[in-house]
């Protein structure tokens, strides 16, 4: 398992948002170099879409070849297929319908209007995922080469909420959460083991409003109180953020250069 968690540290969230997005594309070309093909979880929220729109404004964009990227996502929000609301759509919005993704390799997870509720969706996105388990992997989903996260306010990572039971789970990949604390309350989400099963952790934060939960997160809190101090990579785990977002965080953590 990985060791303590890097820091980066930007000026600002738009700074943040395009060097992020030029570290994902460094990421993605080198695994299609060593293997083939390249692997990445999406996420959503404010973060998660303006990496995706950083992407899809950089020049360098043109490096990634994308009909060989499989894209999955570490939540949704139990919406219609189209609602403005779903990552999904968002995701499309950002970057997606801009660039020649193979459809085949993209994997929305399923929408409300589909023929499942929500715990049996959840299951049939947990099939997929283990369909694309390669032996390699060990696991009952890939081996993601870069899993990206939203850090919300209260230390949630992708729909998994302080104290919930979903971010109890350790033996599902994913998981039908209901009651969520945020709208709409009905979700389905990677768990931590699912998320722990990727080679790199990427968790995004940027804002004041975030600079409480990355401060908790990164001071030894446990994973049910905080989620996101539960999220970490096989080989990485890289907290991505702003200075406003790293504001609170102890003098020990804090890098000693603001790039």
């Amino acid at each position: 398992m990985t060791g303590a968690p890097q820091l980066v540290v930007h000026r600002d969230k738009e700074l943040m948002a395009r060097a992020a997005a030029a570290r994902l594309i460094t990421k993605i070309v080198d695994a299609q170099s060593a293997k083939g093909y390249a692997s990445v979880v999406l996420t959503g929220g404010r973060n998660g879409n303006g990496l995706l729109a950083a992407l899809a404004a950089s020049p360098a964009r043109d490096a990634v070849d994308w009909s060989r990227l499989d894209l999955w996502w570490g939540d949704e929000r139990f919406l219609p297929d189209g609602d403005a609301e779903r990552n999904y759509t968002q995701a499309r919005a950002a970057l997606l319908d801009s660039v020649p993704v193979n459809p085949a390799r993209v994997h929305p997870m399923p929408a409300s209007d589909g023929p499942y509720e929500v715990d049996a969706a959840a299951e049939v996105y947990a099939a997929e995922l283990a369909a694309a388990a390669r032996p390699e992997d060990h696991g009952q989903v890939p081996a993601f080469d870069v899993l990206m996260l939203g850090v919300g306010p209260d230390t949630h990572v992708a729909s998994l909420f302080p104290e919930h039971p979903a971010v109890r789970e350790t033996e599902r990949s994913v998981v039908g959460v209901h009651g969520a604390p945020k709208p709409p309350p009905t979700r389905i989400s990677l768990t931590l083991p699912a998320i722990r099963a990727a080679r790199e952790v990427w968790l995004l934060a940027a804002g004041e409003d975030k600079a409480g939960a990355a401060a908790i997160a990164l001071s030894g809190a446990g994973e049910v109180q905080a989620p996101a101090a539960g999220a970490r990579g096989r080989s990485r785990t890289l907290w991505l953020l702003d200075a406003a977002a790293a504001s609170q965080l102890p003098p020990e953590l804090y890098p000693p250069a603001v790039a």
